[in-house]
């Protein structure tokens, strides 16, 4: 990993998980041992999360699509009644192909696989990737979630490397949520922002993202914003839906049909 990002140790939380953290260690190029490490990525019987160290260090942070957030969300979210399932086009007899170029922890995606969509997540910063990655591997495991993940399939690199060369049938819908200075006041939001953002930093390639999204997407591309941030740089989308918090900029190409 680059120099400019914070040291990062990975640590298994007790003795019979060592060879998992070390298969993790070496795939990520991270050491095993560093005391001067400001996170470390933790592997134990919750499967990989990754741990602030320090003081005043927030709870860990791991991808979990069977319990908590994402199990209420799944029961009890409005289906496709949530302005996500709009934005995207999800109509009666329409669950559009998807690729999800800022997968980030992969709660959106696992919405709309929930509703149904097929969806591709990339997901460029290799430590967010692999916590993605595990937290799929345990949702497989479950005899509820399994075929919802099912319609869920990782891939960890550049989205704009990814698009350019993409191979096959390109996705109807391009969803982006590209990182932005949020304000929000949720704890856990402000906890994965605190982690995430020494890795992650602004996308300040966020108009290139969307221009090659607009160059690939068969049928709409559909950039999730803060509710008063501005649109990207660039192409003006055609309308957008607005919540309480947030913002989906629409930029439609051609009409979805079932």
């Amino acid at each position: 990993m680059s120099a400019s990002f914070p040291l990062v140790r990975v640590e298994a939380l007790s003795p019979e998980y060592d060879e998992q953290a070390g298969a993790w260690a070496v795939r990520l190029g991270l050491p095993l041992q560093a005391q001067e490490a400001e996170f470390a990525l933790q592997f134990g019987e919750s499967g990989l999360q990754l741990q602030q160290l320090g003081d005043q260090a927030p709870g860990p942070v791991r991808v979990d699509f069977v319990e908590g957030g994402a199990a209420h969300r799944r029961q009890f979210g409005g289906g496709s009644g949530q302005m996500i399932a709009k934005a995207v086009g999800i109509q009666p007899g329409i669950r559009p192909r998807i690729l999800d170029a800022t997968a980030g922890l992969g709660r959106d995606a696992f919405v709309l696989a929930t509703l149904g969509c097929e969806i591709s997540l990339c997901e460029r910063q290799p430590l967010i990737a692999a916590l993605l990655e595990d937290g799929l591997a345990r949702a497989r495991q479950d005899i509820e979630v399994a075929p919802i993940v099912a319609r869920m399939q990782l891939r960890q690199g550049d989205a704009i490397e990814l698009m350019r060369n993409w191979e096959g049938e390109p996705p109807q819908v391009i969803y982006l949520d590209p990182m932005f200075p949020h304000r929000e006041k949720s704890a856990l939001v402000k906890k994965e922002m605190r982690l995430f953002r020494p890795f992650v930093g602004d996308d300040l390639d966020a108009a290139s993202l969307l221009t090659q999204s607009l160059a690939l997407a068969s049928h709409r591309v559909v950039v999730k914003r803060p509710r008063k941030a501005p649109a990207i740089e660039g192409v003006k989308p055609g309308y957008s839906l607005e919540g309480k918090s947030s913002r989906y900029d629409i930029y439609p190409l051609k009409k979805l049909q079932p």
